[in-house]
């Protein structure tokens, strides 16, 4: 079990040519050849029509009538956390479709199990130990863990949308019809990305997540030209809001493709009556190692204080006013500006704390050490064992900085384009979102990245 790309970091191997993050052919190269070699051609079609599919299931609603997805999205439009999810959906939770949930659940129990078998010990030895059953059975509980947050997230989600009347005047039996239907779509999803790994090119997961995002482009499109329509929206804004897009995503790009090479050389050793070794490799460390999910956490937890305002049912008390105040100060969407900044610098401390937790996870600097010692190989300059393990963990801490101040900006981009762009508050679209943006553009790298990988695994086979 792993996360989805451009969920978690990348580049903790060593070894390899020529950088692992970028790509070798032109972009429209690589789509001329794929789509030129029959085995490609049919694995491209098969992810399309499962794109097919999951559109085609976005746009099915809940077989409960008198949902009304205005009001739904009205009761929403406050929760960052909810928008994002929204977003991911393809526009399902807006259409109360029965792919409201998306992936949401299955990316949620993915980073909890992640963090489990980094914590137990016990857990830790038996994946390391027990090989492909101990990733079947890890895949299982992960499956598990995702209904059972499908359950809790449907019944959250409807508890928070009580404020709209369609929702507030359902019945019981009503909830618990559209959470099961929830949770069957979520799980039809997790299974269209599992065929998508299997038959087509890429990681499925990543690529319904993908799709999800393409899906509500269209929608939010369609938000800014009928506020340009009204008269809300001036045309120089859709000029900046372009520049700011592009300068966005060439940042991305480029951060989510830089790396720290760090040399490591191999000690020559005899192999029967060969000499073996010697060689010089290097180990990768990426920029961008904790990927989207600062973000994410970042995101969730802001959102924490507004959630419990309505779901513990004291939403118009005293504590409940408490906080949704203290919800406001910590949205940097908030109207106010001094509000604003002070939800900015607590998003910003939120990433770069959850930047180094994530990285601590994913990268175990003693685990790379004793690999590097086990195998022979060492850091030229740099002693085997301890030296090795303080000079990894300055280096990552050190790119880690970095990677937090980038993941920090392009967060904010989507609070502050609106305000540089001059659009009024009270439209709300996320084409240009940091979460959404990072996430569209490392997925399509590693997709292209593995199209690339078999082509030239074809032509070295030729």
């Amino acid at each position: 079990m792993s996360l989805p790309a451009g969920f978690g970091g990348g580049g903790g191997s060593y070894g390899g040519s020529k950088g692992d993050k970028g790509l070798t052919l032109p972009l429209l190269e690589t789509i001329r050849l794929a789509w030129a070699d029959p085995e490609l051609r049919t694995r491209i079609i098969f992810v399309l029509s499962m794109f097919a599919v999951f559109t085609l299931g976005v746009h099915i609603p809940v077989p409960v009538p008198g949902l009304s997805s205005t009001d739904v999205m009205k009761s929403l439009e406050n929760l960052p956390a909810m928008q994002l999810l929204n977003s991911m959906s393809g526009g399902a939770l807006r259409r109360m479709s029965i792919f409201a949930l998306g992936l949401n659940p299955y990316i949620t129990a993915s980073i909890i199990m992640q963090i489990l078998y980094t914590a137990v010990p016990q857990w830790k030895k038996e994946l390391q130990e027990g090989g492909e059953y101990a990733r079947k059975q890890q895949n299982k509980k992960t499956r598990g863990l995702t209904i059972g947050l499908c359950l809790i997230q449907g019944w959250g989600l409807l508890q928070i949308m009580k404020s709209a009347p369609a929702i507030a005047a359902l019945s019981m039996q009503q909830f618990a019809v559209i959470v099961l239907f929830w949770t069957t779509g979520a799980m039809f999803v997790l299974w269209i990305g599992e065929q998508i790994s299997e038959k087509g090119i890429g990681n499925g997961v990543s690529l319904m997540i993908f799709a999800g995002i393409i899906l509500s482009l269209p929608t939010q499109a369609d938000i800014l030209m009928s506020n340009y329509r009204k008269g809300a929206i001036q045309w120089y804004s859709f000029v900046l809001l372009a520049i700011i897009f592009l300068v966005t995503t060439w940042i991305i790009v480029y951060f989510t493709t830089a790396q720290r090479r760090i040399p490591i050389q191999h000690m020559r050793r005899m192999v029967g009556t060969r000499m073996m070794g010697g060689q010089t490799s290097y180990l990768p460390l990426s920029v961008n190692m904790a990927g989207v999910m600062p973000i994410i956490f970042a995101v969730s937890l802001i959102g924490l204080p507004y959630q419990f305002s309505v779901m513990g049912g004291i939403h118009g008390t005293a504590f409940g006013h408490f906080l949704e105040q203290l919800a406001e100060f910590l949205s940097p969407s908030s109207t106010d500006p001094w509000k604003a900044i002070t939800g900015s610098i607590a998003y910003t401390v939120l990433i770069f704390f959850f930047t180094y937790f994530w990285t601590a996870i994913q990268y175990n600097v003693e685990d790379i050490s004793n690999n590097l010692k086990r195998g022979g190989s060492f850091i030229p300059g740099v002693r085997p064992g301890k030296q090795t393990k303080d000079f990894l963990d300055g280096v990552i801490s050190r790119i880690t900085i970095v990677g937090a101040g980038f993941i920090s900006v392009v967060a904010l981009v989507q609070f502050l384009a609106p305000k540089i762009a001059q659009i009024p508050s009270g439209v709300h679209f996320s084409i240009i979102g940091g979460t959404t943006l990072l996430i569209m553009v490392s997925v399509a790298l590693e997709t292209m990245r593995q199209v690339e990988a078999n082509l030239l695994m074809k032509q070295y086979g030729n």
